[in-house]
């Protein structure tokens, strides 16, 4: 069973990481805003590593609308891993 919600998990992060930073999917006319900055933050440890195999991926994408952007992306890496708190066991 946990092989399996493994393989579920894997399948489940390549899939969203089609939106990965650098990905060549926006440009000067379409360009990445705040909900791509706040997925962008929270996929950031994964495009860091997947960057240092495939040199055509960033952590950043750099084609953005500029402040918006930055905002999710800053609020996500901030907050981003907070969500899991509530997986964890709490001491009494």
């Amino acid at each position: 069973m946990k092989k399996l919600i493994l393989a579920v998990l894997f399948v489940l992060i390549i899939s969203l990481t089609s939106c990965i930073p650098g990905g060549g999917q926006y440009n000067q006319k379409h360009q990445a805003g705040f909900f791509t900055g706040i997925w962008h933050g929270w996929i950031a440890p994964v495009s860091l590593v997947w960057g240092l195999f495939d040199n055509r991926v960033r952590v950043y994408e750099i084609n953005n609308n500029g402040w918006w952007y930055d905002f999710g992306f800053y609020i996500s890496i901030v907050g981003g891993f907070g969500g899991f708190a509530l997986t964890r066991k709490k001491k009494k």
